[in-house]
């Protein structure tokens, strides 16, 4: 008995001890636990944005995956891709049908592996939900959703025939899509919200659709007729009436295009309201150099340049809306550039293509003060997208912009700074390799030039006897330059030449290159001094023969 008692008595006192220490031990777990970084976040400023990633501005080097790559398996296959293009974001779908395959019942493994393997690779996750709409079908809804036509209808087309794509009109589809969505943020932020992983999510994927210009149901019939929403009457400055009344022969366009803008953004705001992460929507693009392609020969209803303004009314929890871009040719590809780097709207390329062509607009997007750059089909899995990328599916595929990214990467935090702050400019080498003129305001400016060798001057050899580099016929060239102070600027090139010079302020002064330094920027964001370029390496301008970043100073001396 007394036995037993002096072990009772002893383990009351451990108990009461153990009670005693808890607070203790929480408080002492409060202190040693990392405080959450702040969410990302998209900031404005005087008609710049920033993408804030821990407190500080981000620049997105991205590499999306394949569209099979998203499940546990295939990921091995994802990431010596991503490590070899030199990203720092990973850009992956996650979809209906693989979270919630029974309705009701959830699985976020995926999400999971996902997550964990991006940290033990150091990159930053792009989620996209591939939910009512993936590239304008309804392919990766369940099965439940997209064989039960009757409680998840698809438009109706001008003729009576049922389209492949589903309606943005009815409650039931947006609903059940809302709720996965939600189900999804909520786990993100369960497992997440200290690490900020996942910086940016895409709620949809190329919206729209194709072969009509809007639903042309009895239900969607009976809302065209009725007052066109006072929203959309302000932000286009419009009178009141019904859609045709007020748009004309644009009505079923932006009636198309407000339905399923308000559609998303219903989800979105639910979305932002478990875990505000940044959100855009990307666009299946109608052709910047044809104003007169008919809706539905492109994606009627996604966010092409024409319903930008429709976009921002209808759906202020959408961030912005970005292009994706599959069109090599370099006039297409910057008036899409123009269209969409807005005061009002951040350019980001959301995808673009994998052909080494596509490598060289990174600059144009820079110079536009883009925040991100995102081409399309960065993984080993052996899939090819050509015609629209490459026949490559190895490193040949990713070491055109992997050389790039390589230059860009430690600039990560920099150059976004550079941009939202101070000034920032960029030209990608035309198809024709055609000369460019930056103007870096009253006191400089510079020539950008392509196909030249690194010594010499072009018209040394009038009759081009010596030829040109090798591999200069395909474009592949470009330069971003970054205003440090009023002589000094970073500039950063490949493949192209750039000579600088005197502006109109300095017209009647002697113009040098007082100091041009080689260098890099170290991991806190310090400039690394190589060495001074000089003598044979600046008398016939700065010439990129491979990736390389310059301060230069400029300066001028009385005549």
């Amino acid at each position: 008995m007394i036995q037993t008692t002096g072990k009772r008595i002893c383990g009351v006192v451990l108990a009461l001890s153990l009670i005693l220490a808890a607070p203790m031990a929480v408080a002492a777990a409060k202190k040693t636990a990392a405080p959450s970084k702040p969410i990302p976040e998209l900031v404005e400023k005087d008609g710049k944005f920033a993408l804030m990633v821990d407190g500080a501005p981000f620049l997105i080097l991205g590499g999306q995956a394949n569209n099979s790559s998203n499940y546990p398996a295939a990921l091995k296959n994802v990431w010596p891709a991503i490590k070899d293009l030199n990203a720092n974001t990973l850009v992956m779908p996650v979809a209906w049908e693989q979270v919630e395959p029974v309705e009701g019942q959830f699985d976020f493994s995926f999400v999971d592996a996902l997550i964990t393997q991006a940290r033990q690779n150091k990159v930053r996750l792009v989620i996209l939900w591939f939910g009512t709409w993936k590239n304008t079908g309804p392919s990766y809804t369940p099965s439940w959703v997209k064989t039960d036509n009757k409680r998840f209808p698809r438009l109706t087309n001008k003729d009576g025939s049922l389209s492949y794509a589903l309606s943005p009109l009815y409650e039931t589809t947006r609903e059940a899509d809302k709720r996965a969505y939600v189900k999804m943020m909520e786990h993100i932020k369960a497992i997440d919200s200290s690490q900020r992983t996942v910086i940016m999510i895409q709620p949809q994927n190329e919206v729209g659709v194709y072969g009509a210009a809007r639903d042309y149901s009895a239900k969607a019939n009976g809302l065209m007729a009725q007052p066109v929403p006072q929203a959309l009457l302000s932000r286009l400055n419009k009178n009141a009436g019904t859609w045709n009344e007020v748009f004309g022969k644009d009505a079923d366009e932006f009636f198309h295009a407000w339905s399923i803008a308000s559609y998303v953004d219903h989800i979105a705001a639910a979305g932002k309201a478990v875990y505000p992460l940044p959100t855009y929507m990307n666009a299946a693009l109608k052709d910047p150099l044809n104003p007169d392609q008919a809706p539905g020969s492109y994606a009627s209803g996604g966010p092409t340049y024409n319903v930008i303004e429709v976009y921002q009314a209808a759906a202020p929890n959408i961030d912005f809306v970005a292009p994706d871009l599959y069109s090599p040719g370099s006039q297409s590809y910057e008036a899409t550039l123009a269209f969409y780097a807005r005061k009002d709207n951040p350019l980001f390329v959301a995808e673009s293509g994998n052909k080494p062509t596509y490598a060289r607009f990174i600059f144009s997007v820079l110079g536009r003060q883009g925040i991100g750059f995102d081409p399309f089909g960065f993984d080993y899995s052996g899939y090819s997208n050509y015609p629209l990328g490459t026949t490559k599916t190895g490193p040949e595929m990713v070491k055109p912009f992997g050389e790039l990214y390589s230059l860009f990467r430690p600039l990560e935090r920099v150059w976004p700074k550079l941009s939202f702050e101070s000034q920032v400019w960029g030209v990608s080498e035309p198809d024709d390799h055609s000369a460019q003129t930056l103007d870096l305001g009253p006191n400089w400016n510079a020539r950008v030039t392509y196909r030249q060798w690194e010594f010499g001057m072009p018209e040394w050899d009038p009759d081009n006897k010596n030829g040109y580099p090798e591999g200069s016929d395909v474009p592949s060239g470009g330069v971003a330059v970054a205003k440090l102070s009023d002589n000094e600027f970073l500039v950063a090139g490949y493949h192209a030449r750039i000579s600088f010079g005197a502006g109109e302020a300095n017209k009647a002064r002697g113009f040098i290159l007082d100091r041009v330094e080689e260098g890099h920027y170290d991991a806190r964001g310090n400039w690394v001094f190589e060495r001074v370029w000089n003598g044979d390496q600046t008398d016939y301008g700065l010439n990129f023969a491979q990736a390389r970043l310059f301060k230069v100073r400029l300066a001028t001396f009385e005549k």
